[in-house]
């Protein structure tokens, strides 16, 4: 054997000692971040939870018919609306979600015990999802949320992402606080508004991209939060130095995804800490990462 080859053969077999099992050591790797998993929709089957706590068939919310100033929550969604397509998802099935429901309707989860707020300490988290829409072509309202967080409403103790209602649409994400009845918020144009911005997406129809927001530091009283947006595991842009708080009763508190979507979604994900840049690049890179949690509700 020659020198270069007993080398090449010593080098082999130290990493083979080292490392017996790539993929075992792939999935220790992994193992924190589905530890990190507080909610998880894979949408292969059915619209439902695969894991996380509450009802597992998501709500819908509509405004009420009586009175356009107040909303109602009713159990369940309607199938025509929102279904499951086997095997076109970016990994297994997806979500496909259109037409539009009537009454502004949206579904959600629970974010009671499936997001880690807490009133009076700083917490963090993240959520990531798939998206599959041409945010121009497609899209008929003003505003589209693939995930949404909040109790009262988007512009008030809120965390999400959304299309916005510019020509072209840009992709936004926000971390907005809670703020006093009667209190404006910052509007979205001013350059203090707690949010961070993807003036052209360019997002067709028949494409996944991957979103994920992650944030930390909420209800400190400093100004010290931050949030970080991901698209495609490429960092956007961050928001620092800023005081967010979130008021919320947890009992109203929810997670509502596919708000005003035409399209597709999938590997709906709520996290209960705030996420890394590797491990956001891990859930793009593995869009299944996270399907051994369908063995766990």
């Amino acid at each position: 054997m020659s020198p270069s080859l007993r080398l090449l053969t010593t080098l082999l077999l130290a990493v083979a000692l080292f490392n017996p099992n790539g993929s075992r050591a792939a999935e220790a790797d992994e193992a924190p971040l589905r530890k990190a998993v507080a909610l998880y929709a894979s949408f292969d089957e059915a619209v439902r939870l695969d894991f996380g706590q509450g009802e597992p068939v998501p709500g819908t919310r509509s405004v009420d018919p009586d009175d356009k100033k107040k909303f109602v929550f009713e159990k369940g969604f309607d199938a025509k609306l929102f279904r499951t397509l086997p095997g076109k998802g970016i990994a297994g099935g997806c979500l496909e979600a259109g037409p539009l429901p009537p009454r502004n309707g949206r579904l959600f989860f629970s974010a009671k015990g499936n997001v880690a707020y807490r009133k009076a300490a700083g917490w963090g988290g993240a959520f990531s999802v798939w998206v599959n829409t041409d945010p121009d072509q497609l899209l008929k309202t003003p505003f589209c949320d693939p995930v949404l967080i909040t109790q009262k409403g988007f512009n008030n103790g809120s965390i999400w992402a959304h299309f916005n209602d510019a020509k072209p649409r840009a992709l936004q994400a926000g971390t907005y606080p809670s703020i006093p009845d009667g209190t404006e918020p910052v509007p979205e144009d001013d350059p203090k508004a707690p949010l961070t911005r993807l003036k052209e997406p360019g997002f067709k129809e028949g494409d996944w991209h991957h979103l994920a927001l992650t944030w930390d530091r909420f209800n400190t009283g400093q100004r010290d939060a931050t949030h970080t947006l991901y698209i495609d595991g490429k960092k956007i842009g961050e928001l620092k130095d800023y005081e967010v708080g979130m008021d919320w009763d947890l009992e109203q508190a929810r997670v509502y995804f596919a708000v005003n979507l035409i399209g597709r979604l999938d590997e709906l994900a709520v996290f209960n800490r705030s996420l890394t840049a590797d491990e956001v690049a891990v859930l793009h890179r593995k869009p299944g990462v996270l399907q051994a949690l369908k063995q766990r509700r």
